[in-house]
């Protein structure tokens, strides 16, 4: 065994897989020691020492030392290949965990590499010495990766596999932004200018605080650049992302109002006790503060790291109103005590049950008892609204699902009735453009069935008595049903004759009317239709009342 030729392969395996020296030494003892056991039996004892200077081997079998010239005759060719399988297997190993001590710290790192293939969504990316994993929930809403294109993402894991790395690609993490910005502007890559926090949407909006420490600086201006020059640059990586850049400040009074842009605020209060901080904007500013689907303020309270609570000041004051109300029913709450938990932001009973006890005895100077039962009451009065308010959701639910506005269906349709009934008297109180007598119809719709029914009566007998008068005996065969029948035809007849003699129009005779049916029944029973008209006129003064 040839020692200039040993370090000469130690060498080349140390320059090619990035392994350790030693760690290469280490792999062929070991693999000439399982090679001697297999040879001389697992009981033997077999001591290896490669020279890491001469790179001479040095093995002795229980005790009795061996020369190297011989070691490789005397293990002949079945423990050359043990030993062959035990030195690659550790150099795999030794190769895996350099690469894992490598990209473990390239961890929120921007890594940038070209995409061999897209499985399901899922896209494998080539980043030389290793493949990176792109899943589909770390790709921007809206992005298609082809192959062979080059992308940008951010290391966000590493992880053993067996023999091989698994290293997991984002592209929606927000340290994606930060390598960015620190990529694209020089003075974010140089410290002087910082990005103190960023809070992103991946594929809709992000926000970002960056902070100067040289006061002849722009922050926000060197970030953006000339015309948008630095930012677009970001904006198109990012697919669109749009991107709002805020200036910094410690004093949240400060912050709150620059993350809200482009919202004007008035106050902000802030709630130490509960982390939070409670805003308030005019009504006609309440809509772009909160933003499309709360978007706005929810980045706003990440980007400070505070709660953020949106209301206009009548909003606050109602709500301080029925906190004061609240807890008066709490017990052992004194006034002051409500007013020092109001004014910390403890507005309702679920607030006072998440209260620290230190918290409570310092503003109330109660005892621990005292302390308890306030928390023990406020905690079953939240869970008890909180179940009726569960219930009544669940029961609008399902009157959406039904179809219905109210819980029973017969007071459903009683209303619509009642609904129907009050439009129509809307609609016959209102004045026509064809006058008083094109109203009439509707006043008939709005009418009830005992109207109808006293109206019909006295239409039978009056018709009854004119045709005595003239035809007693086919006037006696007639049925009720035909006389009710002719007086929607009579109806009909008198009001188009009214209307064309209020429109003025030219011809002198009034247009005929088609049925025939309807004059006769006019014709025969003049009677009623003047007595049914006096009736109309007599009634369309109180409908219009």
């Amino acid at each position: 065994m040839n020692g200039t030729e040993v370090l000469r392969i130690v060498d080349a395996i140390h320059r090619d897989k990035s392994i350790d020296k030693e760690v290469v030494f280490d792999g062929i003892e070991q693999s000439i020691v399982s090679a001697a056991r297999k040879f001389f039996g697992e009981e033997a004892e077999v001591e290896v020492h490669i020279d890491r200077d001469s790179g001479e081997p040095s093995v002795a079998i229980d005790g009795d030392s061996l020369d190297a010239n011989e070691i490789g005759e005397l293990l002949g060719r079945i423990a050359a290949q043990t030993a062959k399988q035990v030195m690659i297997q550790k150099i795999r190993e030794a190769e895996r965990d350099s690469l894992h001590d490598e990209y473990s710290a390239l961890k929120s790192q921007i890594v940038t590499g070209t995409v061999t293939r897209m499985d399901g969504g899922t896209g494998t990316v080539n980043l030389g010495k290793v493949e990176g994993i792109l899943p589909r929930g770390e790709q921007i809403p809206g992005e298609a990766h082809r192959v062979g294109e080059r992308v940008r993402a951010v290391v966000m894991e590493v992880r053993k596999a067996g023999s091989r790395v698994r290293i997991i690609l984002s592209r929606t993490h927000p340290d994606l932004v930060r390598r960015l910005f620190e990529l694209e502007i020089p003075e974010v890559a140089e410290h002087v200018i910082e990005v103190r926090s960023i809070a992103r949407e991946a594929g809709y909006r992000s926000k970002v605080a960056v902070s100067c420490y040289d006061n002849k600086v722009d922050a926000v201006g060197a970030c953006v650049g000339v015309r948008g020059s630095r930012i677009k640059t970001i904006v198109d990586e990012l697919a669109g992302e749009r991107i709002d850049i805020v200036r910094w400040n410690d004093s949240l009074q400060v912050l709150v109002p620059n993350a809200l842009q482009p919202a004007e605020v008035e106050d902000v209060i802030l709630c130490p006790m509960l982390g939070k901080v409670i805003v308030l904007v005019r009504e006609d500013q309440l809509s772009l503060a909160i933003g499309k689907k709360g978007q706005n303020v929810r980045l706003a309270s990440k980007l400070v790291g505070w709660d953020i609570n949106m209301m206009t000041q009548e909003r606050l004051d109602e709500q301080i109103d029925l906190s004061v109300e609240t807890f008066s029913n709490v017990p052992h709450m004194t006034d002051e005590l409500a007013e020092d938990l109001i004014a910390q932001g403890f507005f309702t009973l679920e607030d006072l049950s998440i209260i620290e006890p230190d918290q409570l005895s310092e503003l109330g100077g109660l005892n621990a008892e005292q302390i308890e039962e306030m928390v023990a009451f406020a905690d079953e009065e939240s869970d008890r609204i909180y179940e009726v308010e569960q219930r009544e959701r669940e029961a609008q639910r399902l009157r959406r699902k039904m179809g219905l506005d109210e819980p029973s269906q017969p007071a459903a349709e009683e209303e619509s009735k009642e609904t129907t009934a009050d439009d129509a008297e809307s609609e016959s109180s209102e004045p026509s453009a064809e006058g008083e007598e094109s109203a009439e119809p509707a006043e008939e719709t709005a009418e009830s069935s005992e109207s109808v029914a006293e109206e019909a009566a006295e239409t039978e007998e009056a018709g009854a008595e004119q045709a005595d008068a003239e035809e007693p005996a086919a006037v006696a065969e007639e049925p009720a049903e035909e006389e009710t029948a002719a007086e929607p035809a009579a109806e009909e007849a008198t009001v188009a004759e009214e209307a064309t003699t209020d429109s003025g129009a030219e011809d002198e005779e009034p247009k005929p009317v088609e049925e025939p049916a309807a004059s006769e029944a006019a014709e025969g029973n003049g009677a009623v239709a003047n007595e049914e008209e006096s009736a109309e006129k007599t009634t369309a003064p109180a409908a219009e009342e």
